[in-house]
């Protein structure tokens, strides 16, 4: 923002929380939790289980990406130079993240715990200052981006098949 004042130029500051969607990565690693647990629901028979690192407790908010480009065109059109976040505030736990997943692809999936890296134990998005400078706020529910993900991926692993 210093840069800016200096230099006129004309930037913004978005701090992007856990964004995903269909295209993204959601194999090798590096992909969001989301696009990894529909990787994993799609791979999964009905009735077995999937692992999990940790206990599963651990919370999170996901943002879909159609909701984070409309943030952000608002943002880029805005005279607000933020900082901001863009992310959504419906958090949920991994397991319930595995819950609505399975849902979605008709399957009772059963979830091992394994030791694995967690992160912190819960992080999410306020949104009041978006809401306030940007009149934004997510308008689709995380089970709606879901279901679209799950759609896109489990495609993605049939053609592997």
């Amino acid at each position: 923002l210093a840069y800016n004042r200096n230099h006129k130029l004309n930037c913004k500051v978005a701090r992007y929380h856990n964004i995903f969607g269909p295209k993204g990565t959601w194999q090798g690693g590096k992909e969001k939790a989301p696009a990894a647990v529909c990787r994993k629901v799609a791979m999964t028979r009905n009735g077995e289980a999937m692992e999990v690192w940790g206990d599963g407790m651990q919370t999170r908010s996901f943002l879909y990406i159609d909701e984070c480009v409309e943030a952000t065109t608002r943002l880029m059109r805005s005279e607000f130079e933020g900082p901001v976040n863009i992310g959504s505030d419906e958090m949920v736990t991994i397991n319930k993240l595995v819950e609505m997943v399975s849902d979605i692809a008709s399957k009772h999936v059963k979830v091992k715990h394994i030791p694995g890296p967690i992160g912190v134990k819960g992080r999410n998005s306020d949104n009041k200052l978006i809401m306030q400078k940007l009149g934004w706020a997510p308008s689709q529910s995380l089970f709606d981006g879901l279901t679209e993900t799950y759609s896109w991926i489990s495609s993605q692993v049939e053609a592997l098949s």
